[in-house]
């Protein structure tokens, strides 16, 4: 990485004094406890963690980039490419595929115009395929940001995405 991408990619100082305050929460030395919650902050404000972000992030904790990449790629609330707006993490599993997922799922992807991984036109959406959302009495469901769909039917997925086109 090049000293100009280092000095670009830094946090607001909003968002700088909170990273700041996650850090001391822990002992000298333990810092790598903070990454998770950093990854966070980092992805609220760029939307995505990217290669640079994720360096900026390992040498404000002082660990290796590495170290920060498997913790990225490893939980699927990260985004490690560019994302819409609206992330659409979409359960895929037996209960949901069960009580009339598939069909459902078939549905959005063809209302969006878009399959698993790609982003509308617009910007607004992307779609991501997950594992158990922990909401399988309530199937099929899809997550945005913190918030839960459930009981999806076609008509559920009209107003939703209607909802969230405005």
């Amino acid at each position: 990485m090049t000293t100009e991408t280092q000095n670009t990619v830094q946090f607001t100082p909003e968002r700088l004094a909170k990273a700041k305050e996650i850090i001391a929460r822990y002992p000298e030395g333990k810092q790598k406890s903070a990454l998770l919650p950093l990854l966070h902050v980092a992805q609220e404000q760029w939307g995505w963690l990217s290669p640079e972000v994720m360096d900026y992030v390992a040498r404000m904790l002082d660990i290796q980039p590495i170290e920060v990449y498997e913790v990225a790629t490893f939980y699927t609330m990260f985004h490690l490419d560019p994302v819409g707006k609206h992330v659409i993490e979409y359960c895929r599993t037996g209960p949901c595929c069960l009580m009339g997922g598939e069909e459902v799922y078939a549905y959005l992807k063809q209302k969006l115009g878009i399959n698993a991984g790609e982003t509308t036109a617009d910007g607004l959406f992307t779609l991501k395929e997950v594992e158990c959302l922990a909401a399988c009495g309530m199937g099929p469901v899809f997550q945005i940001r913190e918030k839960y769909y459930t009981h999806l039917t076609n008509e559920r997925v009209d107003e939703i995405i209607s909802d969230l086109s405005k």
